[in-house]
């Protein structure tokens, strides 16, 4: 299965509940925090929420 690495780029100061909700669900919180998660469509659809807040590359 493939992994993605995940990487918060911007603040969740001024983002929805749900916004921030989601970027604690995938394990981050702070600008710079990185995380690496198994890609599926669960996955797919939390990012396509936060992508403005974080950066996404291969792992």
């Amino acid at each position: 299965m493939a992994r993605v690495r995940i990487t918060q780029v911007r603040s969740e100061i001024g983002q929805t509940q749900k916004h921030r909700g989601t970027l604690r669900a995938l394990g981050l919180g702070r600008i710079g925090k990185t995380r690496e998660h198994d890609e599926g469509p669960v996955l797919a659809g939390m990012l396509r929420k936060v992508r403005h807040l974080v950066k996404v590359d291969d792992a």
